[in-house]
């Protein structure tokens, strides 16, 4: 069996908001292995994005523990990487600029074959000397990718990185995400509120309610992030048994 990336045990996490203490999490309990995939799937409000920031090591449960590799997660950790629906891209800098950043920060060194075969990879190899602002959403996403898998992440965290674009678009970019997993073989946890991409991306599905947050619901995918996958019957039975799990909670 594939080893054990994260483990959250009885994870609960509060903030304040106003200068009220807000209930985000109860009691998360989580496990995600080497090549793994899950899709974390829920109403808005329940906690999804916290827990993937607990996974990151950006917050910290109130209880409970986060446990990457045997280890508690008190830092962001440079085997994580974390993908943001916003692209975070600095504006002032040029696509391959703002792919080098994470290297500079480490102070490590900048390999630009390394960077060009990557840019070749996800289809944005003539974009390189362009500045965000003169790219489509769909290539803002692929340079935020490609500023993650630089790092080469063993834990890629998505927080609905696709909801922005347009429904091609997004097939397109959930099928290259798939492929890259499938080389690279990194552990994988996905946000999303779209039904069908988790059933696209999620070998296992993991849907929550609140607030606040709870996983209360896992559906066992095993034909997700397969080549034509999306056509098949699998795909559209998986999505109705999801929708059918979620209407029950509204």
């Amino acid at each position: 069996m594939p080893s054990e990336l994260l483990r959250l045990t009885d994870a609960s996490f509060t903030y304040v908001d106003h200068g009220l203490s807000v209930d985000a999490l109860e009691r998360i309990a989580l496990s995600i292995h080497e090549g793994e995939s899950v899709a974390l799937l829920g109403p808005t409000g329940c906690g999804k994005s916290s827990l993937l920031f607990l996974a990151a090591g950006l917050q910290f449960p109130v209880n409970g523990s986060v446990i990457y590799r045997g280890l508690k997660l008190e830092h962001p950790h440079r085997e994580i990487g974390l993908v943001l629906q916003d692209y975070g891209l600095f504006p002032w800098k040029t696509v391959r600029k703002n792919i080098e950043l994470g290297l500079r920060i480490r102070g490590e060194a900048i390999d630009k074959s390394r960077i060009d075969m990557l840019l070749t990879e996800l289809g944005i190899e003539e974009q390189g000397s362009k500045y965000p602002y003169q790219l489509s959403g769909g290539q803002k996403q692929r340079v935020a990718l490609a500023r993650v898998l630089i790092l080469n992440p063993q834990l890629l965290l998505l927080d609905e990185p696709f909801a922005a674009l347009d429904t091609l678009t997004r097939e397109r970019l959930q099928d290259l995400t798939t492929s890259l997993w499938a080389k690279r073989q990194f552990g994988m946890v996905l946000v999303t509120h779209n039904v069908q991409e988790a059933v696209r991306m999620g070998q296992r599905i993991l849907i929550m309610s609140g607030p606040p947050g709870q996983i209360v619901e896992q559906i066992e995918n095993p034909q997700a992030m397969q080549v034509g996958q999306r056509s098949s019957d699998n795909f559209y039975e998986v999505a109705r048994e999801v929708r059918e799990r979620l209407e029950r909670l509204v």
